[in-house]
């Protein structure tokens, strides 16, 4: 059986997202009775008659522990579909290979650097698509952004660093009356906490690189689909471009997926004792967490997550000075760039994961100098807090 022609994933609907990431997509091995996915390192498989097979052709083209990871993730989405690439751009840049030179992309003022940097210089100059970036808390604009040419909007909720959040459903309820094929990065909240498929959209993805496998060790990118179209499309541009991740890292990020649900509980509730804690704090101008009442947005993020994640923006009151010095101080928090691992992360995204972002554009953004982005880990929190007050009594 063809992987581009496979039948839509079995899923049973009474499952938990907990159930679901322990047994979506992995049953025991047919063979051996193995309770985990085995790790298929072969590149080809035998056919016994000239282009006839079992599914599996070309490890490019599909392998038996990738698409074990593919359809758990399509599982935990509500997804029919799963494709994995190699890291969380190259599922940004194949995504973007639906479209054609001319085509016209509405995304969001917000995200992450990387996509930043990939669709203004590279997509935008290679292969002629343009984009127009909107601040999608209002989804009204992305109705006034729409031309004769516009194939696709493109948004991530919470953004990256900022946090804003967009109405999923209301957004592609407007991209819709267009036939605008809507794409979110679920990124922040994983599939724990979020499931963007449901609201509506089309395509969802994730950097698996963060929550999805959440142990700093994997860089890989993932997609779900309810739509047979897209993902015949996107299986054929995946087979194409060829840039899909190796068998033993889709083990990796499978036997992190098993523990989403009880990391992801953890991530949360210590980030909201962390937001709880700086926003009190003398010596912090303002903090951004969905999950706190002062949030913008707080009301949205209750009705359209399950929960409100790890990530926390910090404002200090100074600026460089003493965000570095903030930075510096740490010692449980490690200064890294990333996000979404089990260990407490800290990183200044002006200077390093959104410097390839124009000042003036961070300026707008609201990115300033004074921005700390912190990954909050599983650790006791006791610990992270302890951290946290050394760290600020430096400054």
């Amino acid at each position: 059986m063809s992987q581009e022609t496979a039948p839509k994933l079995y899923d049973n609907s009474t499952w938990g997202q907990g159930t679901r990431s322990i047994h979506g997509g992995q049953p025991a091995d047919s063979v051996t009775g193995a309770v985990c996915v085995p790790i298929s390192l072969a590149t080809t498989f035998v056919q016994p008659s000239p282009g006839q097979h079992s599914g599996y052709e070309y490890s490019r083209t599909g392998n038996p522990t990738r698409k074990a990871m593919e359809d758990c993730v399509a599982t935990l989405e509500g997804g029919s579909y799963g494709l994995a690439f190699a890291s969380g751009s190259a599922t940004c840049m194949s995504i973007i290979h639906l479209l054609s030179s001319g085509d016209h992309v509405i995304c969001g003022d917000d995200v992450y650097g990387g996509t930043n940097r990939y669709f203004n210089k590279v997509a935008t100059p290679c292969n002629g698509i343009s984009f127009t970036f909107v601040d999608t808390t209002n989804p009204e604009n992305i109705r006034g952004a729409i031309q004769e040419n516009t194939k696709m909007v493109w948004l991530e909720t919470p953004t990256n660093p900022t946090l804003k959040i967009t109405d999923i459903k209301r957004a592609c309820e407007i991209a819709h009356e267009k036939d605008l094929i809507v794409v979110v990065d679920n990124t922040f909240m994983s599939s724990y906490f979020q499931r963007p498929l449901l609201l509506g959209a089309d395509i969802v993805m994730h950097s698996m690189t963060k929550y999805m496998n959440g142990h700093s060790d994997v860089v890989m990118g993932v997609l779900a689909t309810n739509s047979e179209d897209l993902f015949t499309r996107m299986k054929f541009i995946q087979n194409s471009i060829g840039a899909v991740p190796a068998p033993f890292d889709c083990y990796m990020v499978l036997r992190g997926l098993k523990t989403l649900h009880l990391r992801m509980q953890r991530h949360a509730s210590n980030a909201l004792e962390v937001a709880t804690f700086l926003e009190q704090h003398d010596k912090v101008e303002k903090v951004t967490y969905p999950g706190l009442a002062s949030h913008p947005q707080h009301e949205l993020a209750s009705k359209q997550m399950t929960g409100f994640g790890g990530m926390v923006t910090v404002y200090l009151k100074g600026g460089l000075k003493e965000s570095t010095r903030f930075l510096e101080a740490l010692k449980l928090f490690a200064l890294a760039e990333s996000l979404g691992a089990v260990e407490c992360l800290a990183e200044h995204p002006a200077i390093m994961t959104h410097a390839a972002v124009p000042r003036e554009q961070r300026a707008l953004l609201g990115i300033s100098d004074s921005l700390v982005r912190l990954s909050v880990g599983v650790e006791d929190i006791a610990d992270i807090l302890s951290d946290l007050v050394q760290a600020l009594d430096s400054i």
